[in-house]
């Protein structure tokens, strides 16, 4: 007598803007003894886990918050400039945006950079990783950064020395 092995697997990932993505796949075979049913049960865990988790990846559009949407390039210079997405400071915002603007800059290569460097988006970007690429764009845009120094020219001090 046949017995019929069903096997699901489903995975839901939350996303900005109050949004989420899910993928699941489902799997029916038929096995011919009792011997093998937790055999296979172990083997089709593992490859459903895999295929879904190979897709899952590929997580397609992302709405921004207020409503608009950015196409596939989640959380980069190119979409919406909603500051609720950016990670790093307000002033590093504006900087990176205002840079881009000024020295003409290909907002899609500032994005490519950011990845390259850092292996996330710009949005994405930490205050310490955020300053690391205002430094790249300066020398790009063929200022020179103020390393050392807030961008007033004001020395910075760490843990109260200097003062």
């Amino acid at each position: 007598m046949a017995l019929k092995l069903i096997a699901s697997y489903s995975k839901r990932l939350g996303l900005p803007a109050y949004s989420s993505h899910q993928f699941s796949v489902t799997i029916e075979t038929e096995l011919t003894g009792n011997d093998d049913i937790s055999e296979e049960s172990a083997r089709l865990y593992q490859t459903l886990q895999q295929s879904v988790d190979d897709q899952i990846r590929q997580q397609g559009f992302v709405p921004v918050e207020g409503g608009g949407h950015n196409g596939h390039s989640r959380n980069g210079v190119n979409g919406h400039h909603d500051n609720g997405n950016w990670l790093c400071s307000d002033k590093q915002k504006d900087l990176i945006l205002k840079l881009i603007e000024t020295h003409n800059l290909d907002k899609a290569e500032i994005e490519s950079l950011a990845r390259e460097r850092f292996d996330k988006g710009v949005k994405q970007l930490n205050k310490l990783e955020a300053s690391g690429l205002i430094d790249e764009m300066l020398e790009r845009a063929g200022e020179k950064p103020t390393r050392g120094t807030n961008r007033r020219t004001r020395p910075v001090y760490r843990n109260g020395a200097g003062r």
